[in-house]
């Protein structure tokens, strides 16, 4: 796993991104030591299988199914070998992918948060972008199909990481997207006024006991004008100011502080953001996140009520997320 970051080293080079490396190094070694996770051996030796497998496939991260597929590579059986490895890093939660003629149907169709939010970015062509939270890397990816000069994704979960790797293998390194095994709070921070012109954090948030400092940690990677894009679990305007569930929401037990769109909007501005604005607000049906054969644990339909969908099985408002945007002041 440490060879991904060969080629990302190299990137950082004369930017203001460069001390990352010697900050890193030593985080990394520990957040990658095979002993850190019970699965780790597990992921490394079905990586290693990946690897017999062509690399620098054709590609297609810029449609809804992000693709890796060369029709001649592979034989019928070798396709059944690579399928049985691709199941051994289930659950697969964020996608869908193909890989050589592979449908990977992921619990969550992430494509559709995507089209909600690609509409309202500024552009991300030639751009150094950061993704907390990234999960798997399906957004990383649509977000380097906009032509980023680079594209960091931070997640703490190593089976994350390995899908993400599946990826990149065979879709090779020509494309400036790479993946930390980390948490926000681990990145390097020294850097005066930020190196990155956007931040996502999407579906973070919810997951923060102080919501607060996670906005203002994810400021302190903006450059001067940079644009924050921030979607999380928010409450309708007519249930109130805030929720904090009492135990859990929606079947998690992590999910403290949903504001309301108004009182979101508030946080966001005493931080120090500007051009605070909600472009999207959608309710998460069970079309978009579901059980499927490659995720095959219970999904959103058995954390509603059953009799209302309307409502989470505790009664709560079901899931509704927003998507702000806005950015740093031009001047720090």
């Amino acid at each position: 796993m440490k060879q991904h970051y060969d080629t990302f080293w190299a990137r950082l080079e004369e930017t203001k991104l460069e001390s990352w490396q010697q900050a890193l190094l030593p985080i990394l070694d520990i957040a990658l030591n095979p002993e850190s996770n019970g699965n780790l051996h597990r992921w490394l030796t079905a990586m290693k299988a990946i690897k017999t497998y062509p690399s620098n496939v054709p590609y297609d991260i810029n449609h809804s199914v992000l693709r890796a597929s060369d029709a001649q590579a592979l034989s019928p059986d070798e396709r059944i070998l690579l399928e049985e490895t691709l199941r051994l890093f289930q659950p697969w939660r964020k996608g869908p992918f193909s890989i050589h003629g592979i449908h990977i149907d992921t619990e969550w169709h992430s494509d559709w948060k995507w089209d909600r939010v690609r509409p309202h970015l500024s552009p991300l062509a030639g751009k150094k972008v950061l993704d907390i939270g990234c999960g798997s890397g399906y957004h990383l990816w649509r977000m380097a199909g906009e032509g980023t000069e680079l594209a960091v994704g931070v997640d703490p979960s190593l089976l994350s990481m390995s899908q993400f790797l599946v990826l990149k293998h065979f879709i090779g390194e020509s494309v400036p997207a790479y993946f930390l095994p980390l948490t926000l709070e681990q990145l390097p921070t020294s850097t005066r006024g930020g190196a990155f012109d956007t931040v996502f954090s999407m579906g973070v948030l919810y997951h923060r006991r102080s919501p607060i400092d996670h906005i203002y940690d994810l400021k302190k990677h903006l450059v001067p004008g940079g644009e924050l894009v921030l979607e999380t679990l928010v409450i309708p305007d007519d249930y109130g100011q805030l929720l904090l569930p009492e135990d859990r929401y929606a079947q998690m037990r992590n999910v403290w502080f949903l504001p309301s769109v108004l009182e979101l909007t508030h946080w966001l501005k005493r931080c120090g953001f500007e051009n605070v604005r909600c472009v999207d607000e959608n309710q998460t049906s069970i079309e978009e996140q579901r059980s499927t054969d490659w995720m095959q644990w219970n999904s959103l339909e058995s954390f509603l009520d059953p009799e209302d969908h309307n409502k989470t099985i505790e009664g709560y408002p079901a899931p509704l997320r927003a998507v702000m945007v806005c950015n740093t002041p031009k001047s720090q």
